[in-house]
């Protein structure tokens, strides 16, 4: 593989997506929210009355899908069809989309050269579920990110909290249950650890312990100069 990937693979709330963002950000890499790709789409599905479980509406929105991300001071922003779309797409709501449609065979053929593309110079850090098994089996270096489903529930609170949504915690922490049993046990790459992937549990880790973590890893695998 000419361009250098790092995988960061694991279940909803295990802390990926800020990982993701500060290796991207520390390496000057480029940034795949594969996740973001699959709430988008099933944001797209529900804004043009498409069902969820529609297989050719859904996989034609996924083959056709109008989507951008913009950094900015909070974060990467999702843009669709050129509106700002983030705090929908981030929801509890938007989540269920996503796992919804993730596991349509087809959506995610549609997407994947699409997600192969964004690997080029000078490297990609790539979140999502099967990063390391199916769009980047190659990759140098793969990390696989668990946490409690109890703890991941506290921290998804705090984050929708922020973003003004009050939600409860029994109510997330029985949301994330489900998801991990969908996208553990769907046929279409289910979640799981490719065999090369180093296992990370964030459970008892703040994100700088996480994240300090991983570029040892990254240092030790050579894919950064000491100086970088």
């Amino acid at each position: 593989m000419s361009t250098t990937v790092i995988c960061v693979d694991g279940p909803s709330g295990s802390g990926k997506g800020t990982l993701s963002q500060r290796l991207a950000e520390a390496l000057n890499f480029h940034l795949l929210d594969s996740g973001a790709l699959y709430r988008v789409v099933g944001y797209a599905a529900t804004v043009n009355a498409i069902d969820w479980s529609d297989e050719a509406g859904v996989t034609q929105i996924a083959r056709s899908l109008d989507v951008a991300f913009l950094s900015s001071a909070t974060g990467v922003r999702v843009i669709y069809s050129g509106a700002d779309v983030t705090d929908s797409v981030r929801s509890v709501r938007g989540g269920e989309g996503a796992s919804a449609v993730a596991a349509i065979a087809s959506v995610r053929d549609a997407l994947l050269s699409r997600q192969r593309e964004l690997a080029c110079p000078p490297g990609l850090v790539a979140d999502g579920r099967d990063m390391g098994t199916v769009v980047f089996p190659k990759a140098p270096l793969k990390i696989f990110l668990e946490a409690s489903a109890a703890a991941r529930a506290q921290r998804r609170q705090s984050q929708l909290q922020q973003q003004g949504e009050n939600v409860s915690l029994p109510r997330l922490l029985e949301a994330i249950e489900a998801r991990d049993l969908r996208d553990r046990t769907r046929s279409a790459s289910p979640l799981m650890p490719a065999e090369d992937a180093v296992i990370v549990d964030s459970t008892a880790m703040t994100a700088d312990d996480v994240f300090a973590h991983v570029m040892s890893l990254v240092t030790l695998k050579g894919l950064v100069h000491s100086d970088g």
